[in-house]
């Protein structure tokens, strides 16, 4: 089915080659990206994507649309944090568990550890987050490499990776690595390619850098809308 996800389009320098329109403080106005299938078909002006896709469906979206995020450190997330179950969260809280509080639970089943990952991953996606990175771009440890397949998240090499993670604590956004916008992206939207989006309920690309992908609305990946907060 053709959608169109419209909302003011924040596209880093080459996201979206020989596109005409008004763009105000790096965000092309009234901006959409027709979508069919798993692939994008149309990025650039509301009305011409309409024209491109007589019938679709048509998500209209607050805040902004950018290409979907990368995640650097995805197994030091998935395998040295614990995400507690909802069912846990009276006792151990929401956020991911490491150090100390991870020791604290002692040896975790491989049952325990796969639910984990699972919810880990359903986590990224809650950060707008489409293409996990791996050294060889692929996983070696069999709980995730399950957990990322199943999932869709694209897996990409660790070329111009930090080094380390900054910060004292895990972090799930992958704004929190100081990156701008076009250092975080996964690749641009390009017609023909693969449909990883993501939106944010903020006004423009400096209130996203400030805030960071916890304002995330809806993510996309491959077409499917894998997660939405409203």
């Amino acid at each position: 089915m053709l959608t169109i996800h419209a909302a003011p389009l924040v596209l880093p320098a080459g996201a979206a080659p020989g596109m005409d329109g008004a763009v105000e403080d790096g965000a092309f106005v009234d901006g959409a990206v027709v979508v069919d299938g798993d692939r994008i078909t149309t990025v650039g002006p509301y009305e011409d994507a309409v024209d491109s896709a007589p019938g679709a469906r048509v998500r209209r979206w607050p805040g902004v649309l950018t290409p979907g995020l990368r995640q650097w450190h995805p197994l030091w997330l998935l395998r040295q944090c614990y995400h507690p179950d909802p069912r846990e969260a009276g006792e151990l809280g929401e956020q991911p568990l490491w150090g100390e509080r991870l020791a604290a639970l002692g040896d975790l089943t491989e049952t325990r550890w796969s639910g984990s990952v699972r919810r880990g991953v359903q986590r990224m996606l809650r950060y707008g987050t489409t293409a996990v990175a791996s050294p060889g771009a692929r996983f070696r440890d069999p709980l995730v490499a399950t957990a990322v397949a199943r999932s869709g998240l694209t897996v990409v090499g660790t070329t111009g990776a930090p080094g380390t993670l900054l910060g004292e604590r895990p972090d799930l956004d992958p704004f929190a690595e100081g990156y701008d916008l076009a250092g975080t992206v996964h690749g641009p939207l390009t017609v023909g390619g693969r449909a990883d989006l993501a939106v944010f309920d903020v006004p423009d690309e400096t209130a996203l850098l400030e805030r960071g992908a916890v304002t995330c609305v809806a993510t996309v990946l491959a077409g499917r809308l894998v997660y939405r907060s409203r």
